[in-house]
């Protein structure tokens, strides 16, 4: 390790750490997070390929999900093959271009799945509020168009991120404190001003998971209003049932996305508790996900109990 504590203003190599305070145990921890992220991947492939196979589910809600579905894939392939290698085989370091790349994959794809979040409960105040105009307003153009708006949207937002990174100068350390490259931890081991840096990821922050989340809680309150205005039993039960399982996902996927805002004003938080949130938000909501769409979903259900029966028919 003495080898790589050789600093340099861009070091060609960060070394990973891991989790502080905490490495006598890293082996045990990594066994949980190994079993959430095979989930992940066998819940997000399945939903791409029951999707994929069966054009009834070619509209706008399950294409939101599909796209949505490989954004959680991306996520999950960027940051757990270097969160394992590390705690099986002690293999820490990672270079810095790499890790540029990895941190911007990382922000990138829960911009792109806060976007399609929105999407979705537009989707769904559409199909509740104007139902007689849901399959007018979101054709496969509109929906196409908003999935591009999204990813522009994305690409716009976190395109800076390497850039500002690669500027500073890591005089300090090339050791980071954490499993995978991320903005914040890098921010910590520059040795230069980083003011600017910080004050843009917090907007960029708010711009992502506040507005998006306001709008999103907007939507499933005019939805709410609508179904109790008159009232109706039936339908006001399958809207709860829907929107509580749309509304448990969201909240789960944002309350751990502001994570970030710990670095900024959590000054006492301890080092492993950040990383054990961070690292929840990257495995545990996709995992949720599949779970509560696949199951609550009743058409993408049946359609994989078909698919997926072993039983003759």
């Amino acid at each position: 390790m003495s080898a790589y504590n050789k600093t340099d203003v861009h070091p060609s190599a960060f070394i990973l750490i891991g989790i502080p305070g905490l490495e006598a145990t890293h082996i045990w921890i990594s066994i949980p997070f190994c079993m959430v992220d095979l989930l992940d991947l066998l819940g997000n492939f399945s939903l791409l390929f029951i999707i994929t196979i069966d054009p009834r589910l070619y509209d706008s809600m399950y294409l939101f999900l599909c796209r949505l579905a490989v954004a959680d894939l991306i996520v999950c392939a960027t940051s757990v093959p270097k969160f394992l290698s590390f705690f099986w085989f002690r293999d820490g370091e990672i270079y810095f271009e790499v890790c540029l790349i990895q941190v911007f994959l990382i922000l990138y794809c829960s911009t792109v799945e806060s976007g399609f979040f929105l999407a979705m409960a537009f989707d769904r105040y559409v199909a509740i509020c104007n139902p007689l105009r849901h399959s007018a307003v979101l054709t496969h153009s509109v929906t196409g168009s908003l999935g591009l708006a999204i990813v522009f949207r994305g690409t716009a937002l976190l395109s800076p991120h390497p850039f500002l990174l690669r500027w500073l100068a890591y005089c300090r350390t090339n050791i980071i404190s954490h499993t995978y490259c991320e903005f914040m931890a890098l921010i910590q081991i520059a040795c230069a001003e980083t003011r600017i840096c910080r004050a843009y990821r917090l907007i960029v922050g708010f711009l992502k998971g506040g507005v998006d989340f306001i709008l999103i809680i907007c939507s499933y309150a005019l939805m709410l209003h609508t179904v109790f205005h008159p009232p109706s039993e039936d339908v006001q039960l399958k809207t709860l049932d829907t929107c509580g399982s749309h509304l448990c996902i969201i909240l789960m996927s944002y309350t751990p996305a502001f994570s970030f805002l710990t670095h900024r004003f959590g000054h006492h938080v301890a080092p492993h508790a950040y990383i054990f949130v961070v690292k929840i938000y990257a495995l545990v909501p996709p995992m949720v996900k599949t779970i509560i769409y696949g199951v609550k979903t009743k058409r993408i259900y049946n359609r994989f109990l078909k698919v997926f029966s072993f039983s003759k028919p």
